[in-house]
């Protein structure tokens, strides 16, 4: 028997949190091991966006799927069989004999790991009032970071200390673990048997005016996909999600390419770019409250602004390409990587603010799916392209692309009028 907690929901998110590190650190694992790999088998650059594109092929494809099946069965026993599923595919990562191999196992892990971000944002449309939500989005994303802050030192220790494959193997039983601790300790407010009727009134009373369950009938995909405020989060997305292809598939390869990091020089310095995206991310959602709350401004327009910021931090990043010395180039990728997470975390939670509980999981993984039809593009693009004209017009479209986005968010989504009372 549990006692009762009080800021229940807070542990929730922190447990959020800590299993989006382990998705992360799944993920981000084979950009650390990808210098290795692409010398032991000879893989070009073409070659290894293949493997990159097979997990965000399997990854677009799933996440609407993740997200209704997430809608139908629910967040316990939904979130914990996929996050076993993703752990147990990132094991067999260690299996691969070349690229082709690697391929499918990697899209074996973009298949299940497609749920983090439906499930993610659909436990916190539950948990937290309107008003909260920015911060408690900025705090799970923060895993984001964290996980991928994580894997460089974890990685390498692992690898030259024993072999890749057991890096592979160990980065993913984390999960098993965390799978365990969803499982045993997860519920839904209203069934939660440590929650406070005082915290259960604050959830109720602040979701009343942005997310009713009116109903519980099946979300409709075309529905969704036919209103206007579902591309005016999609299509942002989509373009920021470049900068988190480079972030995490692509930033070891540019340093060790074009500044000559080594494995140990990865080790030491590749960390720094995801400790500003956390940074990034729990800002973004307090920049929101703190707008909301001392500035009048009304719920998606806080969101919005911080959006912007975010685009305008990224313009800076652009510049990355005309720069020889490689600690300027950590300056700017940290930069990147706060303006980016600010970015991804405000545009996530507008999912919590726009849609119903019975369809916010669908309606982020279809959001989910566009977002990620633009970073395979994308990927598949820096393959192509990187050998023979380099990494610095490719980056130069990120802040392009993200002010374009602050563009279609603030004309189909702005809030008009004074703002009302928070809940």
């Amino acid at each position: 028997m549990m006692g009762k907690i009080r800021g229940l929901r807070w542990w929730i998110v922190a447990m959020i949190c800590l299993g989006t590190v382990t998705n992360y650190i799944d993920r981000s694992s084979l950009g650390v091991l990808a210098p290795t790999l692409k010398q032991l088998w000879n893989m070009s650059s073409q070659e290894y966006s293949y493997v990159d594109a097979s997990f965000r092929i399997c990854y677009t494809i799933m996440q609407p799927v993740c997200g209704y099946i997430l809608d139908l069965i629910g967040i316990k026993f939904g979130f914990s069989l996929l996050a076993l599923c993703w752990s147990l595919a990132s094991m067999a990562c260690g299996l691969a004999t070349g690229w082709a191999s690697l391929a499918i196992f990697r899209g074996a892990l973009g298949c299940a790991e497609a749920s983090v971000f439906p499930c993610s944002i659909k436990s916190i449309s539950q948990w937290f009032p309107k008003s909260e939500r920015s911060l408690a989005v900025g705090i799970f994303n923060a895993g984001t970071s964290v996980g991928g802050m994580l894997a460089p030192p974890l990685v390498i220790f692992l690898m030259l200390s024993y072999s890749w494959q057991l890096a592979f193997v160990v980065s993913g039983s984390i999960g098993i673990v965390w799978t365990a601790l969803w499982f045993f300790f997860y519920q839904p407010p209203e069934k939660h048997p440590s929650i406070t009727s005082e915290e259960m009134a604050l959830i109720k009373a602040g979701q009343e005016a942005v997310a009713p369950a009116t109903s519980r009938a099946r979300p409709s995909m075309l529905r969704i996909v036919s209103t206007r405020k579902f591309w005016a989060i999609a299509l942002p997305r989509g373009l920021a999600e470049p900068a988190s292809a480079i972030l995490f598939a692509w930033m070891p390869l540019y340093l060790y390419q074009v500044h000559h990091f080594n494995v140990k020089d990865l080790a030491m310095f590749g960390w720094m770019p995801f400790v500003f995206a956390d940074l990034g991310s729990v800002l973004g959602g307090y920049v929101s409250m703190f707008l909301m709350k001392h500035c009048s401004f009304r719920v998606n327009n806080s969101r919005i602004a911080g959006v912007g910021i975010g685009a305008v931090l990224m313009s800076i990043t652009s510049c990355i390409g005309l720069i020889s010395n490689p600690a300027v180039a950590i300056v700017l990728l940290c930069i990147g990587g706060f303006a980016h997470m600010m970015i991804s975390v405000l545009l996530n939670t507008l999912s919590a603010d726009v849609f119903t509980q019975n369809e916010v999981g669908t309606a982020n993984g279809l959001t989910g799916m566009v977002t990620w039809l633009a970073g395979t593009a994308f990927t598949l693009t820096v393959g192509a392209l990187v050998d023979s004209i380099g990494y610095g017009p490719l980056l130069a479209c990120l802040g392009i692309f993200d002010i374009l986005g602050t563009l279609i968010v603030f004309a189909w989504l702005r809030d008009r009028g004074p703002a009302p009372a928070l809940g």
